[in-house]
């Protein structure tokens, strides 16, 4: 990880002050003082300021049910970040593993491993996400085989030059459906119904990986070992 980032995770310093810390020359790595702040550290490192032994406390890994008018993000814009539900400290020093709109509800991930969240959001990894899906449209029964067949073979988006990759479409109901997605792609949920003529109403994340969304609007609880470990 970052240096900057290590002392953070090491002490009770913000950001801003671990930088400061840097450019002084008080940090060492091995032995040598470092003072980019972007110099990446490991866990078998010596991380030393002004002689004192550092260890980067445990990193953490959380699920929360987003409530609608919240972003996925570390500052307030339009709407306020989700990180004001975590009531934890340096609560805003961790990101989000696959963001949602601020009009769309459901499983995010969060945490403070930059290398775990990457086995989330990297298309290379197929981490699968299931989203509940309301349309405006109805689909009618001649139709709803085709279009699980269009989803399975990948649709063109606009603006795209490649198909999204295969996905999954299952038919709840006339105007429901259930969609698993392995991409990440901009508003990808909204743009590839409007692909085939209908539009979202109301978007639900309730799966990633084999993580299941079990907490009510607006709460948040750790991750197990075995939730974290199932994306390593």
């Amino acid at each position: 990880m970052r240096l900057d980032k290590f002392i953070c995770k090491s002490t009770e310093l913000t950001r801003s002050e671990a930088k400061k810390l840097l450019k002084m020359g008080d940090v060492r790595v091995n032995g040598e003082i470092i003072k980019n702040a972007a110099a990446q550290v490991h866990e078998n490192n010596s991380v030393t300021v002004n002689g004192e032994s550092l260890t980067a406390r445990s990193s953490r890994y959380i699920m929360m049910h987003k409530p609608v008018d919240t972003i996925c993000s570390n500052v307030d814009e339009v709407y306020p970040s989700l990180l004001h539900y975590i009531e934890i400290d340096k609560a805003f020093d961790l990101h989000i593993a696959g963001r949602l709109d601020a009009d769309t509800t459901g499983l995010v991930l969060i945490t403070d491993d930059g290398r775990w969240s990457h086995n989330i959001i990297s298309p290379k990894k197929h981490c699968a996400k299931v989203y509940r899906v309301n349309l405006r449209n109805e689909i009618t029964t001649e139709k709803s085989a085709e279009l699980i067949e269009r989803f399975k073979c990948g649709l063109q988006l606009q603006g795209e030059s490649q198909l999204t990759l295969p996905a999954v479409l299952e038919i709840l109901t006339e105007k429901q459906v259930l969609l698993t997605i392995t991409e990440g792609k901009y508003h990808q949920v909204k743009r590839m119904f409007a692909a085939v003529g209908n539009k979202v109403v109301g978007l639900h994340r309730q799966q990633i990986g084999d993580i299941n969304l079990d907490v009510e609007l607006g709460e948040w609880r750790y991750l197990s070992d075995d939730e974290v470990n199932s994306f390593l």
